[in-house]
């Protein structure tokens, strides 16, 4: 595994999300998500941002390695402890209102 991977394996058991949760919130599937962790896979740049937005690290602390210590949101701290329903609704609502944006302010 390398370095990168291994910041970004930890950031997620963290916040206590699967490479499932992960792999819907970025938009690939969760091998992709194995291969980045164990360092099979290189990680685009637009992937990155996403995962930087996702653990709430800036793209610098997630390849430097350095991180600054931040509260997390409830929102992850407790995300994982919610049924898979739950959490499927909650991936679905983010990705309406991420499209919701992404319109308006096209329009």
């Amino acid at each position: 595994m390398n370095e990168l991977g291994t910041r970004l394996k930890k950031a997620r058991e963290y916040l206590g999300l699967t490479q499932e949760d992960v792999s819907k919130l970025i938009g690939v599937s969760r091998v992709i998500i194995t291969n980045i962790e164990a360092g099979t896979r290189k990680v685009s740049a637009e992937e990155l941002a996403k995962f930087s937005k996702i653990y709430g690290w800036s793209m610098e602390e997630l390849l430097e390695g350095e991180r600054k210590e931040e509260k997390i949101p409830m929102f992850a701290r407790t995300f994982n402890e919610l049924s898979k329903e739950d959490q499927e609704e909650i991936i679905n609502l983010i990705k309406f209102k991420k499209m919701y944006k992404d319109k308006k302010v096209i329009e």
